[in-house]
């Protein structure tokens, strides 16, 4: 059995270097030469494998071995679902579902820009994020708020900081799955046993965050006054998105907390318009609506019932099919073919293993995906140019995010059986309890640079838990923060700004964007890090790790 060095180069600090070299190689060609994710991820794993054979010593076949196991694990646990997600979302738009969705839920508010503000940046928003991610949240949003009067600059800003809390759901729970799927060999777990845990750990501490944004988005789109005379608007719109999120992320897992967020929050949200509404109908920047634009902001959408119940189908195909397939109750996802794994000892905890394990499990979360998909495709009846279109369209959009599955998760893979994450977690130990600042910042810089939550809990989730194991922190504590701190840094994420600004006028104009943004998600992740500080000091059991 291979054994780790904890400390190759004879000198903590330079082997802390060294063992951040990978991370700075990828960063480096993802925020500054701006090489394509794919690429950036395939020569950040040639560095890895290179440092972890020549300075860690690690034996060239088994971490071959490793990084194919890794590998397989990105295509299968993560690719597999999001390549789902995407038909599903590219059947809604080639069918024309998707806009209907959209002509019915917009006839549904007022014309007040507080009103569609709430439920179209933050529940639809959210919506978005939970089938597809990948900045599409941004792409679809800020057009409909810049057609509502808000400017294309503060459209993107509202539709990015709406986009907040939904993130670690996103694509159908990827960056959760990444998470379980990296730290499974420490935690000395499989991977599918560490899904519920790790979603209800997160789960219970975006449910705080998801307290903020709606004040923020209320704030932005209409200032103080406006934000006062709405404030029934953030508290339904924020418990809302909770009321759906949480029991599904707890009980559940992480594959639909925002589908049953953003489903819950619209109903709470039409319920409250039957019964309250603004008493001033106002545009943006509190300014008061003629006659003219509220009747044509209200107008009707001219669908039938049962074209609306169409519209809905998918959606209720999809929650129906995923609930049954992943819950607990049932044994579909429990069920594995085969599993294959490499063991190292540990260095960081001598007597302890570390393995780099890939499990065939052929009914996980993508199946379900993908079984929910072929009911749709039956019941709508898809005919072949259509097939071919929703296919042709999501192999354009997702090849490159799909090879970046390969690599990240073979480059994490490696990291972590060499010994170079324990190197890296072990030195950063020595900062102590105030790591639990640092943890979520850590993930605020890793999306901010790379641009995807998974990519980031990939690469420093292994890290963060084997810190956490170092300080006798609750288990699943900094992984979590560190998945919430990535949601965070997304509006500042040049990858996902460039599918974000692809429909309005800031094309190749990502920059900007960025620095309009950056503020407010500097408002956050400090109300994220005294939240990291509360659950440790005052209710830790929320990331305690089941026996």
């Amino acid at each position: 059995m291979f054994q780790q060095i904890l400390n190759p180069a004879g000198n903590l600090f330079v082997t802390w270097l060294i063992a951040l070299v990978p991370v700075a190689v990828l960063l480096l060609l993802l925020a500054v030469f701006q090489v394509s994710a794919w690429l950036a991820t395939l020569i950040g794993s040639v560095v890895t494998f290179l440092l972890a054979a020549y300075v860690w010593q690690m034996p060239v076949g088994p971490g071959l071995h490793a990084y194919a196991h890794g590998s397989a694990t990105g295509v299968w646990n993560v690719d597999w679902i999001t390549f789902w997600g995407v038909v599903l979302f590219n059947t809604l738009q080639v069918t024309g579902l998707f806009e209907r969705f959209r002509s019915w839920l917009l006839a549904q508010g007022t014309a007040d820009v507080r009103v569609q503000t709430i439920l179209f940046a933050w529940a639809f928003g959210a919506l978005l994020e939970g089938l597809v991610g990948f900045g599409y949240p941004w792409a679809v949003v800020a057009p409909i708020l810049i057609v509502l009067g808000i400017p294309d600059l503060d459209a993107l800003r509202v539709a990015a900081i709406a986009n907040n809390a939904p993130v670690s759901y996103g694509a159908l729970g990827a960056p959760i799955i990444a998470l379980a799927a990296v730290t499974a060999g420490t935690l000395g777990m499989q991977p599918n046993d560490l899904l519920l845990p790790f979603s209800s750990a997160v789960g219970h501490i975006v449910a705080i965050l998801a307290l903020l944004p709606p004040w923020i988005l209320l704030y932005l789109v209409s200032g103080r006054r406006g934000m006062a005379e709405a404030w029934p608007l953030a508290i339904v719109g924020s418990l809302g998105y909770i009321a759906g999120q949480l029991p599904v992320a707890v009980y559940l897992g992480p594959y639909l907390p925002d589908v049953a967020g953003a489903i819950v929050c619209f109903a709470l949200l039409l319920g409250l318009l039957r019964i309250w509404q603004p008493p001033n109908i106002v545009g943006y920047g509190d300014r008061p609506l003629t006659a003219a634009e509220a009747e044509r902001a209200n107008a009707a959408h001219g669908l039938s019932a049962g074209q609306v119940l169409e519209a809905w189908m998918p959606f209720a195909v999809l929650v129906i099919v995923v609930v049954l397939w992943t819950g607990p109750w049932s044994p579909l996802p429990k069920i594995s073919l085969f599993a294959v794994s490499e063991t190292a000892a540990s260095a960081v905890a001598p007597g302890t293993r570390v393995t780099a394990t890939f499990n065939f499990a052929p009914f996980v979360g993508g199946t379900a995906i993908l079984a929910s998909w072929l009911i749709v495709a039956l019941l709508l009846r898809l005919s072949l140019a259509q097939l071919g279109e929703i296919f042709r369209r999501t192999w354009h959009q997702m090849w490159g995010a799909l090879l970046v599955g390969v690599f990240i998760f073979g480059l994490a893979y490696v990291y972590n059986y060499s010994g170079m994450a324990g190197s890296l977690a072990f030195a950063f130990s020595k900062i102590g309890w105030a790591f639990v600042v640092v943890a979520p910042v850590l993930g605020w810089i890793g999306v901010a640079l790379s641009g995807s939550n998974t990519s980031t809990n990939a690469m420093f989730g292994t890290f963060q838990a084997i810190v956490g194991k170092l300080l006798g922190f609750p288990l699943l504590l900094l992984p979590a923060l560190n998945s919430v701190g990535a949601e965070i840094g997304k509006p500042v994420a040049p990858q996902t700004a460039s599918v974000g600004v692809s429909t309005t006028r800031f094309v190749r104009n990502e920059g900007e964007v960025i620095r309009h943004n950056m503020g407010w998600t500097f408002v956050l992740l400090a109300y994220l890090v005294v939240i990291g500080i509360a659950c440790l000091g005052l209710f830790p059991g929320i990331a305690v790790l089941p026996k």
